[in-house]
């Protein structure tokens, strides 16, 4: 089945119905007119009529120049969208444990960067295993080494903070800072940094992490389940008699 492209609203003559509820150029209402006494105002003032409410009766229509519409519209759709990205949150893990390779955490890092380039807020996790939980200052410092590393584009909105076992912080872009890293990198020639134009490589690389991460989920999973089988006791079975 062929879907219709959307053409846009009707304008000038595509615009059929009369009689026709029309705004003026200056956004005051004209009233309730014939659509060739529509047209002949559109016209006179050099402009387009523009169909804005085609379901209304009688139809809205408003005399103003088509190219400034179409600019308008495409403006607000930006902003939905930027306003859409900004809202939603990318979640990033510094490993299984504090004990992330320092490569692994460059990569990490180089990930937060560009979705912050890309306007997306950003929260990033720090878990502990085991008898790291004795220690949280090292998972502390950790992210608060991420946080400097990424001041140049984000700020700290959640500070770090210790839930169960683990640390979680969140940032969202600096705009006068994300456009200034912006401008410099296309100055430099560099790559655009979108989070979705990610480089084979690096994209490579996450991949494998995000890889060891699910895994490492397992097998943690399957360990306190293995613990809560060994601490259970059957509550009617009497102890045996020596």
């Amino acid at each position: 089945m062929r879907v219709p492209r959307d053409r846009g609203p009707r304008k000038n003559e595509e615009i059929k119905l009369s009689p026709l509820r029309v705004i003026g150029a200056d956004n005051k209402q004209i009233g309730v007119i014939e659509r060739e006494e529509a047209l002949r105002l559109a016209e006179e003032a050099g402009l387009d009529l523009i169909e804005i409410e085609a379901t209304a009766r009688p139809p809205v229509c408003k005399i103003m120049d088509y190219g400034k519409f179409k600019y308008e519209k495409s403006k607000r759709q930006r902003s939905a969208a930027d306003a859409k990205k900004a809202a939603e949150t990318k979640e990033i893990r510094l490993g299984r444990s504090v004990k992330i390779e320092e490569h692994d955490l460059r990569v990490r890092m180089e990930q937060a960067r560009r979705f912050l380039l890309s306007g997306n807020r950003v929260r990033i996790i720090q878990r502990f295993r085991g008898r790291e939980m004795v220690h949280t200052e090292i998972g502390f410092d950790q992210l608060a080494k991420v946080a400097e590393e990424l001041g140049n584009y984000g700020k700290i909105v959640v500070p770090p903070k210790l839930m169960g076992r683990q640390i979680a912080m969140e940032l969202v872009p600096d705009r006068s800072k994300v456009a200034a890293a912006a401008a410099k990198e296309h100055k430099g020639g560099a790559p655009a940094s979108d989070a979705d134009e990610l480089g084979p490589e690096l994209r490579k690389q996450i991949e494998a992490l995000d890889r060891a991460d699910a895994i490492a989920d397992a097998e943690d999973d399957e360990m306190d389940e293995g613990e809560t089988d060994e601490g259970e006791t059957d509550e009617g079975e009497a102890p045996a008699e020596e």
